[in-house]
């Protein structure tokens, strides 16, 4: 494709705002065009993007306009001009740069950072960009897992969670990206580690957890936790929330860190559940932090690093559910709060 070169451009656009579970139809792919050129005197990029990660939290930025922090929210149909100028939904991907009017990058230049759910994205401002300088792995991975997901374990397990040899880790959504990695990184410290998914066997035989439960099955959550830790918590790295969150504060051990990554059970939900166990914080002297991982961002090298080390000696393993084609991403993303996906879901738009 020559530079400058208008071509067809299919994208992934908000058809609805979304109340409850998000539907494939809520979602629809269009077809539109697009300039293979940056425009005159930008420093944009132009990419073509190679895959897509598929992340709960983009069902949160679906909901009508509200307080959503820090998240961006989508509007059906409009053009966004923040990160990418583009109606597609956007979210963390790899991509090749096709064009640049930016000193730092270049054409040619493999990249990951957040783009467009389209097949070829102009990016408006790159601060969320970084090259791609190890290519011994799958550059999938950096979607998620040495992307800003992996990041997101790394820098909330140990820069809020403070970890000691010996401590009682618990993971809530343990299979995810970055539940697989904190329950790793905790096994490398020399730490209990049990997390809850409904995958329990490949939590323990492929990702080294001493234990794991399915907290869909269990009817106490409070006393299914006393059952699996004993001697109580002392890291608790939280991405459900809700009943969840109470039950653990039941079981938390004294001086206890709780980092909140996330709260999944209540991304589908028109009124946010309360939590009623809050005065344990008090009186255990609890540490409950939230976590934003842009503002850990100078970590990544570290974190790459370390993680690229643990993974070549075969101490830190990864699955992924890969699905290929453009057209496949909703029914993706509407299959992670279905259950259905083995690992990290990724969406394959064009090989490297």
């Amino acid at each position: 494709m020559a530079s400058g070169e208008e071509v067809s451009n299919q994208q992934i656009i908000l058809k609805n705002y979304v109340t409850g579970f998000p539907k494939e139809t809520d979602m629809e792919v269009v077809s539109s065009s697009i300039k293979l050129k940056v425009p005159e005197g930008s420093n944009s990029i132009l990419v073509k993007n190679l895959y897509l990660s598929c992340d709960p939290s983009l069902r949160v930025r679906m909901r009508k306009p509200e307080n959503l922090g820090y998240f961006v929210g989508f509007t059906p149909g409009s053009v966004k001009r923040s990160y990418i100028i583009s109606k597609a939904l956007s979210g963390f991907g790899v991509c090749e740069v096709l064009n640049s009017g930016h000193p730092d990058f270049k054409k040619g230049d493999l990249v990951w950072g957040i783009t467009g759910w389209e097949e070829f994205s102009l990016i408006a401002r790159t601060e969320t960009f970084r090259k791609i300088t190890c290519t011994d792995v799958p550059l999938s991975y950096y979607t998620g897992f040495l992307g800003m997901n992996g990041l997101t374990a790394y820098a909330a397990f140990f820069e809020v969670c403070s970890p000691k040899k010996g401590e009682y880790v618990y993971v809530s959504a343990a299979f995810g990206t970055v539940g697989q990695l904190v329950g790793q990184f905790a096994k490398l410290m020399g730490c209990y580690v049990a997390g809850s998914k409904e995958k329990v066997d490949l939590l323990k035989t492929k990702f080294g957890f001493d234990d794991a439960f399915n907290y869909k099955e269990e009817e106490d959550l409070a006393s299914t936790l006393k059952r699996y830790f004993p001697e109580g918590i002392d890291i608790y790295f939280e991405n459900v929330g809700g009943v969840m969150l109470d039950a653990v504060l039941l079981n938390m051990r004294l001086h206890g860190r709780i980092a909140v990554c996330g709260m999944i059970s209540q991304y589908n939900r028109a009124k946010l559940e309360g939590v009623n166990n809050l005065f344990y914080l008090l009186t255990k002297r609890i540490l409950m932090r939230g976590f934003f991982v842009l503002d850990y961002g100078h970590l990544y090298p570290q974190f790459l690093e370390t993680t690229i080390k643990h993974l070549t000696e075969g101490k830190i393993v990864y699955v992924e559910d890969v699905v290929e084609g453009l057209e496949k991403a909703p029914s993706a993303l509407v299959g992670i709060f279905q259950g259905h996906s083995v690992g990290r879901k990724v969406v394959l738009l064009a090989r490297d």
